[in-house]
């Protein structure tokens, strides 16, 4: 299987934005500011990022 990677472009949704709270392990967060960091994103910007990769890339599947 070939490895897919996330590749960092420039913003791509202008609407409005809504403030939501999400729980998530201490050791991923860790990783998402080392990201954030690393590519000099904001840690916001990083998880919306991933969430849309993730979104684009997803099959839903019966069980």
């Amino acid at each position: 299987m070939t490895e897919q990677k996330l590749i960092i472009t420039p913003k791509r949704y202008t609407e409005e934005s809504q403030v939501i709270s999400v729980r998530m392990p201490k050791d991923m967060l860790h990783d998402v500011d080392k990201v954030a960091q690393d590519t000099g994103r904001t840690r916001n910007e990083i998880i919306l990022l991933g969430l849309e990769f993730a979104l684009r890339h997803m099959e839903i599947t019966e069980k």
